[in-house]
């Protein structure tokens, strides 16, 4: 049987640490088909492709990519048929996992199906049918089939606690498969883990009626097996688990011990969608110690946590294709960290060659976790569009009534829409308390490049200076790049073609530096033309002179290939400093869109509005106008503390204030001159430190504030309120010292 599967994972070191990685060794990072494959399994015809983009991890900027993948055509000796799948392994040996999957999963589940095929073509043959044609045309009933998978997967398990060549005592993979059965235009896809399989439908009846544009619309086709689900912890909680946060691990957090009793209704959790926004989901733990601390409730391999119910058993989902399927991903759960599945369709449907698409999701993936996390998960996808599904041709089956249905669900006539409604993990939209921390302390000590830089205060920027006019061409590549960026996903047709003329064009050469790792940032870019490195430095070696870091990943953009990846956004919602470098590797253009512009043409969100009548109640700012309390609110950045931490102290030298955002409450402590103790507890529209504002010889903090729970505050630098209070000190317009 012909098949594609991940190569070996490229971890070698570049030619020398600090230097531009050659185009070989950038290209070692990813590993992708070559150009699109287009082929027909049965009546439905596809065009495919995939690409794998390992992981930065700042303590070991060589790990190997623990995703594999695998793409097997004539699947069981059928042109007909295919087996794709993308596994993502985790632990010290969590590569090798993968692979061994990669390795031995398609091979297991053909053997299996090649068996019971056999063993329906037998009784077939008993009652007196022709062996041949059912050798041809035979398939197997949903539910022998689904049971064939869960035998392979089991197999598979077994097979890996017996490999002596890697420990999965700690380690394993989750597994994402499609078996496509061509003849009847049927998938079945099998799930163990958090990687995701989703559907991109047509909605073209619906939206006409409704009198909308053409779009896809997403479905999911597996349900993330985690410690979110309600059914998936009480089972694994039956094995003994316990399902913690770190959080609550370390006493940070409370533990709720009756969520899961019987009569507290049905639903998953809702405590952990609020721990997952600060990156520490609930997990699965020993009755006995700290370990494994899985964020998933299926694995292959992880034969510790196999004990606590982390077992190898697919959920399946067994549907027919339609002529209203048009495009299924298949992908590792770093591509869903941040994005969700309409996003995801969102940004394939606008590609004409999956590949491209590939690079899209993946480039816009691999862009958030470097905006919110101090790290990023190795990425990997398959992406199949669906261009034609004829009709069924002539098959045997005992089931004929093939729909959409999970593990036991029952069956019923035609495809059920609704597919899978909640894949039960959320969606990650704030950084990790880690990275906004690191925020804070770069933003202290960062320094303000010529290039990347404000050269005016907001309130004297003038919009209109930035405009030029846009071909019709060039209007296409920048709509192309915001409409895979969740920051302009809601603006109005009027907001984008403001965007299209505030958009700045940058020639750009070579070897050109266009960020700078720790400056401040205030621009957003969209690549036109040309490839671009990102380099990131260790913390350690930030303060010296002439440190590159190492390349984790290159953006390419180009109008033949309608490829158009961005980096930047984050500069759009406050003035934070650069995560990582950028260099050009080529000549090409760049749009910029400075983030003063972006506050012109997109109305204020709705957090810094809120922030503005937070600010406007503090005496310090109720003379400011409102156009001044803006500027201060877009100056604002996110801290985020656990329970106990110390935010400020009584007598400290202080450069910053604090303002309390929902769900956050804190105690200030304030000691008089008799050395009595006056206690005050702050909760959501609360502020503190506002006095080291004021100016004085000293600044310092005159209380001490603790967060009682785990909260996130805005903070406001003196620094960045300095500049505002300068100009209004000019008209006579504040009372402040």
């Amino acid at each position: 049987m012909g098949c594609s599967s991940s190569k070996p994972a490229g971890n070698k070191r570049p030619s020398g640490v600090g230097q531009r990685m050659s185009k070989k060794e950038v290209n070692q990072r990813i590993d992708s088909i070559n150009e699109t494959c287009a082929t027909t399994f049965g009546g439905v015809s596809v065009r495919y492709a995939y690409l794998s983009q390992r992981g930065y991890y700042p303590d070991d900027p060589y790990k190997a990519n623990q995703d594999s993948y695998s793409l097997t055509h004539n699947f069981i000796g059928r042109e007909s048929d295919a087996f794709f799948g993308v596994y993502d392994g985790h632990g010290r040996d969590g590569d090798k996992c993968a692979q061994f999957v990669r390795d031995n999963l398609p091979p297991l589940t053909a053997s299996i199906v090649k068996k019971e095929l056999q063993n329906e073509i037998k009784n077939a043959v008993s009652n007196g049918e022709d062996s041949d044609d059912l050798s041809k045309s035979m398939e197997l009933p949903k539910d022998v089939l689904q049971n064939v998978l869960t035998k392979a997967h089991v197999m598979c398990n077994k097979k890996m606690h017996a490999c002596k060549d890697l420990d999965d005592t700690l380690s394993g993979t989750t597994s994402i498969s499609m078996y496509l059965h061509g003849n009847r235009n049927k998938i079945t896809v099998s799930n163990v883990g958090d990687s995701r399989a989703v559907i991109g439908r047509s909605t073209d009846s619906i939206l006409k009626k409704e009198g909308a544009s053409s779009t896809l619309k997403a479905f999911a086709l597996s349900r993330d097996q985690t410690p979110y689900r309600r059914d998936e912890r009480i089972r694994c909680r039956k094995s003994g688990a316990r399902v913690l946060s770190l959080d609550q691990i370390e006493g940070l957090e409370p533990i709720n011990e009756d969520e899961d009793e019987e009569g507290n209704g049905e639903g998953d959790m809702v405590l952990g969608e609020e721990i997952d926004e600060g990156g520490d989901p609930p997990r699965i733990w020993s009755p006995n110690g700290d370990y494994p601390g899985t964020a998933f409730t299926r694995s292959i391999g992880d034969a510790i946590a196999e004990e606590l119910g982390v077992f190898a058993e697919p959920e399946m989902l067994s549907r027919e294709l339609t002529k209203e399927d048009k495009i299924i991903v298949l992908a590792s759960d770093g591509v869903f960290e941040f994005l969700t599945n309409q996003s995801v369709i969102d940004i394939c449907a606008k590609f004409t060659d999956p590949l491209e698409a590939c690079r899209a999701v993946v480039a816009e993936s691999y862009e958030l976790w470097l905006q919110y996390e101090m790290r990023t998960d190795d990425i990997t996808m398959i992406c199949i569009f669906i261009d034609d599904v004829g009709s069924p041709q002539g098959s045997t089956t005992k089931d004929l009534g093939v729909v959409a249905s999970v593990a036991s669900a029952a069956s019923g006539d035609g495809v059920d829409d609704d597919l899978i409604s909640n894949t039960a993990r959320p969606v990650r939209s704030t950084m990790t308390a880690e990275k906004s921390r690191a925020i804070m302390m770069a933003k202290k000590n960062m320094s303000r490049s010529v290039r990347d830089v404000t050269e005016f205060e907001e309130e004297d920027f003038d919009l209109e200076s930035l405009f030029t006019e846009k071909t019709a061409e060039e209007k296409a590549s920048i709509a192309e790049a915001i409409r895979a960026s969740v920051m302009f996903q809601n603006i109005t047709d009027d907001q984008r073609e403001l965007i299209y003329k505030a958009m700045e064009p940058m020639p750009v050469k070579e070897g050109q530096l266009i960020i700078k790792q720790g400056t401040v940032g205030d621009r957003f870019y969209i690549v036109d033309e040309g490839r671009f490195e990102v380099r990131i430095v260790p913390e350690s070696k930030l303060a010296e002179e002439g440190a590159v870091g190492n390349c984790v990943h290159v953006y390419e953009g180009s109008r033949e290939n309608h490829s158009h990846p961005s980096f930047g956004e984050l500069a759009l919602m406050y003035s934070a400093p650069r995560a990582a470098s950028i260099i050009a590797q080529s000549d090409g253009l760049l749009w910029a869109l400075h983030r003063y512009a972006f506050n012109k043409v997109i109305a204020e969100q709705s957090s810094k509005l809120e922030a503005e009548k937070m600010l406007k109640k503090i005496d310090v700012f109720k003379s400011f106008s409102s156009d001044s309390l803006k500027e201060l609110a877009s100056s604002l950045c996110e801290a985020k503390f656990s329970r106990d931490d110390v935010i400020i102290n009584e007598g400290d030298v202080g450069d910053s204030m604090y303002l309390v955002l929902p769900g956050g409450s804190c105690k200030s402590v304030r000691t008089s001159k008799n050395g009595s103790e006056s206690e005050v507890d702050l909760k959501e529209g609360g502020f503190f430190g506002e006095e080291v504002l004021k100016g004085g010889p000293e600044n310092k903090y005159q209380s001490t504030v603790t967060a009682t729970n785990k909260m996130t505050c805005w903070t406001l630098q003196k620094s960045d309120a300095k500049r505002v209070i300068s100009s209004l000190r000019k008209e006579g317009a504040t009372n402040m010292a």
